[in-house]
C-alpha cells in the first residue's frame, strides 16, 4: 500500500519505546504477520494494541494482503470509524503495513507482495484454478508482468484483488456499490486498477455472442442493438463500458476458433471445446497453443493419452514450450511413465533454469521414487521463489524443516 494522505505527517518511530502512549488498531490482513503478532510488535515497542476503534486510538495500521472491503462491497467497519473520526477532528493517524514497519526500522512485507508468481504458484496460494487465471489474463483483468518464453509471471497483489473483486460480483453486490468503497480507499491508496479490473469484471458478466444478424444476449436470447454495448459518454466509471466478450456463431479463421474454444472451456462444455480446437488445427496445424489447450481439455475430459500426445506435438513446434513440457511431465508421472517424466521436467529447466513449477514437480517425483537426495536441491531451488504456499509448505516438509510460528 502507498500514498496514505493523511492531516498530519506520520510520526517518527524510530526510537527505542517511541510507540508509548500510541492506541494502536489493525484493519484488513496483515501480510507480514498475524493481528496477534502485531501487537506483540505493538507492545514490545512500547504502544497498546486495541481491538476496536475508539475515540482513545492514535494510530491505525492498513494490512497490505488485499485490501479491507467486507462482503458488501463498502470499506471495513473500523475504517469507516476512522474516517468519520478524523472528519470530526480526532488525531488518528492512518499507516500502510510497510510504512509502520519501515518506521519501526523492520522489514517491510515486500517479498510477497513484489515476487512474482506462475499461474500454477497462484492457484495453490488462492485457491484458484490455474484455468481461471488464465482466463482472467485473456479478459484483461490481470497483466502478466514478465514473460519466460510464453510462461506469464503475475504480480501476487493484483491477482489477489481480482479474486476478492470476482468474489464480490459473484456474491451479487453491484458494481457501483463495490466502485463506492474502492473511491472510500483512494485516500488510502491509488483504486486506479481495481476500478479498471471492476469495469472488465462487470463487462464479463454479460456473455453476448454475435450471429450474422447482430448480437444476442446468452443468457436471455434476446436480440440486441448495437448502441447497447457502446460506451456512453455519461456512464459512471464502474459501469460495463469496455467491450463486453462476444462468442462469434460461426467462426471463419483459427483465431475464431480457437477463442470459441477458450469460451466453451469458460463455460464448462469442454467436448464443444475440442471440437473448437480441432478445427482451429484444421486451419492452423502448426500452432503449439491452440496444441496445448486441446490437451489440456483432453486431459480434464480424463482422457490421458490424448493428453499427452497433444503436449508431445505442442513441444514439436516449440521446444522452449516450458509449460507444456512441465504438464507432459506431470501427465505422465500421473501415468506412471516416471523416467519419461523426470525427462520432461529436465527439458522444461534446461530452457528455464530457474522456473519453480517445474522445481516442484521433478521434485515430487524423485522423492516419490526414493531418490531423496536428487529432489533437494530442485526444493531448495523452489523455496527461493515461494516461502508461503502450500507448494512451500510440502518443500519444507520434505527438508525436515520447521518454521516458527
Amino acid at each position: 500500500m502507498s500514498n496514505i494522505s493523511n492531516d498530519q505527517q506520520p510520526p517518527d518511530l524510530t526510537a527505542e519505546g517511541i510507540l508509548r502512549g500510541e492506541r494502536v488498531v489493525f484493519t484488513g490482513t496483515l501480510a507480514s504477520m498475524t493481528h496477534r503478532q502485531g501487537s506483540e510488535l505493538v507492545a514490545a515497542h512500547g504502544g497498546e494494541w486495541v481491538a476496536n476503534v475508539t475515540q482513545q486510538t492514535t494510530l491505525m495500521v492498513i494490512g497490505e494482503e488485499g485490501w479491507p472491503l467486507e462482503a458488501n462491497g463498502q470499506i471495513s467497519v473500523k475504517l469507516e470509524q476512522a474516517h468519520q473520526l478524523r472528519e470530526r477532528g480526532q488525531s488518528l493517524r492512518l499507516l500502510s503495513e510497510s510504512e509502520w514497519l519501515q518506521a519501526l526500522g523492520l522489514e517491510p512485507p515486500s517479498q510477497r507482495q513484489k515476487q512474482l508468481y506462475t499461474p500454477a504458484m497462484l492457484s495453490q496460494i488462492l485457491k484458484l484454478s490455474v484455468h481461471e487465471i488464465r482466463r482472467w489474463e485473456r479478459l484483461g483483468l490481470i497483466r502478466a508482468v514478465k514473460r519466460v518464453f510464453r510462461l506469464p509471471y503475475f504480480d501476487f497483489q493484483e491477482v489477489s484483488e481480482a479474486r476478492r473483486l470476482s468474489e464480490l460480483v459473484a456474491g451479487g453486490v453491484p458494481a457501483d456499490q463495490i466502485a463506492e468503497g474502492l473511491k472510500r480507499l483512494q485516500s488510502i491508496r491509488s483504486m486506479q486498477r481495481p476500478l479498471d479490473q471492476l469495469q472488465i469484471l462487470a463487462a464479463d458478466h454479460r456473455l453476448l455472442y454475435r450471429d450474422d444478424a447482430g448480437l444476442v444476449d446468452s443468457l436471455t436470447g434476446q436480440r440486441l442493438l448495437e448502441f447497447e454495448v457502446t460506451p456512453v459518454e455519461d456512464a459512471e466509471p464502474c459501469v460495463a463500458t469496455v467491450p463486453l466478450p462476444i462468442r462469434q456463431r460461426t467462426p471463419r479463421t483459427a483465431a475464431d476458433w480457437r477463442s470459441e474454444g477458450c469460451q466453451f472451456v469458460d463455460d464448462g462444455e469442454l467436448a464443444e471445446a475440442v471440437n473448437s480446437f480441432r478445427q482451429a488445427l484444421q486451419l492452423e496445424p502448426d500452432d503449439a497453443t491452440t496444441h496445448s489447450h486441446l490437451a489440456e481439455t483432453l486431459y480434464r475430459l480424463g482422457n490421458r493419452e490424448g493428453a499427452i500426445e497433444r503436449y508431445y506435438a505442442a513441444i514439436e513446434l516449440d521446444d522452449e514450450f516450458i509449460e507444456a513440457w512441465t504438464q507432459l511431465g506431470c501427465v505422465l508421472a500421473e501415468s506412471e511413465q516416471y523416467d519419461t517424466a523426470i525427462v520432461a521436467f529436465d527439458r522444461a529447466l534446461l530452457t528455464h533454469p530457474e522456473y519453480p513449477d517445474a522445481h516442484f514437480h521433478l521434485a515430487e517425483v524423485l522423492h516419490s521414487r526414493g531418490r531423496t537426495a536428487e529432489s533437494e536441491p530442485h526444493w531448495e531451488a523452489y523455496l527461493a521463489f515461494d516461502q508461503y504456499g502450500p507448494w512451500a509448505e510440502t518443500a519444507r516438509q520434505r527438508l525436515g524443516r520447521v518454521i516458527e510460528e
